[in-house]
C-alpha cells in the first residue's frame, strides 16, 4: 500500500509526484466523447486553428482527472475512506497535445473526524504543471483518510 494514513501527514509536507503523462491527441478525444461534450475548441481542428489558441485545447476534464490521478499513489491509494470535496478547481494556461504534465501536492490542513474515531480529515493542494512550469490545473482536495491501525 502506497498511501499514508492520516497520522503521516504534517501540514506543509510536499510531493513532487515522479510520474509524469505526455498529453495524447487520443486522450483529449476519448474524455471528450465519453464526456458527451460538443466542445469544437476539443475536436475540431480547424475551429481550434481559429482560436486565439492556434490549436486544439485539451479537455479540462481530462487535465484535473489526470492530476488527481497522479497524485492517490504517493497520497491516499489503499488509506482513502471517501474523497469529501473539491475545492477551487482553476485551470490558468490551456493544455494542448502533446503537452508533458506533473503533479506536485501539499498538505495544508490536518484535522480528526469527529464523527470517525478511526479517521481524520486531510486537505491537499494539487498543483498540475506542463513542461514550461506553468500551473495548468489547481485544486483543493478533502478527503477522508483512516488512521493507523494500532
Amino acid at each position: 500500500m502506497a498511501g499514508r494514513y492520516f497520522d503521516e501527514w504534517l501540514i506543509g509536507q510536499e510531493i513532487n509526484h515522479e510520474l509524469h503523462r505526455t498529453v495524447t491527441e487520443t486522450d483529449n478525444v476519448l474524455i471528450t466523447t465519453l464526456t458527451h461534450n460538443p466542445q469544437p475548441l476539443h475536436l475540431d481542428t480547424e475551429y481550434a486553428e481559429n482560436s486565439e489558441f492556434g490549436q486544439i485545447v485539451v479537455n479540462g476534464i481530462f487535465t484535473f482527472g489526470l492530476m488527481i490521478g497522479i497524485s492517490v499513489s504517493d497520497t491516499t491509494l489503499g488509506t482513502l475512506v471517501a474523497n469529501l470535496g473539491y475545492d477551487k478547481v482553476v485551470m490558468p494556461s490551456p493544455v494542448f497535445i502533446g503537452d508533458t504534465l506533473r503533479c506536485t501536492t501539499k498538505v495544508v490542513d490536518t484535522r480528526p473526524s469527529k464523527s470517525r474515531p478511526n479517521c481524520g480529515i486531510v486537505s491537499f493542494k494539487h498543483h498540475m504543471h506542463n513542461q514550461r512550469n506553468q500551473i495548468v490545473c489547481s485544486c483543493l482536495r478533502t478527503a477522508l483518510i483512516k488512521a493507523k491501525p494500532k
